[in-house]
């Protein structure tokens, strides 16, 4: 099960997340793939701050974290058959393939879409629940620089594939769930929800 979770800055879009990857885990530990790279001290506080709110939500879940600012499809392979991955966030990993990648600068942008397609194949092939959350940034000002167009036009492209690709997608709006699309399965098939 493929679950994307989009929304604005502060919407309340990673309690929602946190809350389909321990639903999904039951019993057995969360893993949390971070996307983020600790660049300074602000970064880290800021995921000290996002590890602190996840022991305190979630008192009863063991979250083991995988750190793959880039390589997720490696990530999720880490995994064990069935597990449940929050995947936080989306919106550093794609700027981390266009910026701060060891991918060709010519083809970062298609090398990063078959990582994320060769994570969700993985994911899928073993039963994993994977949840991926990310910034809907696109509602802000026109940017005025080529390089933010096309961060962008990146990440949005990166959006519409996923939420063609995914079995949900969620919306969040002031803490609010908005379901786009749900697909339920059972016994590997696509059933009415």
């Amino acid at each position: 099960m493929i679950v994307f979770v989009s929304g604005g800055a502060r919407s309340g879009k990673s309690q929602i997340a946190e809350q389909r990857a321990v639903s999904a885990a039951g019993s057995s530990p969360c893993y949390y793939l971070a996307t983020a790279e600790v660049y300074d001290d602000e970064m880290a506080e800021r995921v000290a701050r996002h590890r602190q709110s996840r022991q305190e939500q979630w008192q009863n879940v063991q979250w083991k974290t995988i750190e793959a600012p880039l390589r997720i499809d490696q990530a999720i392979a880490k995994v064990p058959d069935g597990s449940a991955v929050l995947l936080d966030c989306l919106t550093l990993w794609a700027s981390q393939v266009l910026y701060a990648s060891e991918l060709s600068e010519e083809l970062c942008e298609e090398e990063g879409l078959v990582l994320l397609a060769n994570a969700l194949a993985d994911a899928r092939a073993r039963s994993v629940h994977l949840v991926i959350v990310s910034n809907d940034i696109n509602e802000a000002l026109p940017p005025t620089d080529a390089e933010t167009w096309r961060y962008l036009a990146f990440l949005q492209r990166v959006h519409r594939w996923l939420a063609a690709e995914a079995d949900t997608v969620l919306e969040i709006v002031a803490g609010s769930v908005l379901t786009w699309k749900d697909k339920q399965w059972k016994h590997g098939k696509e059933v009415s929800a």
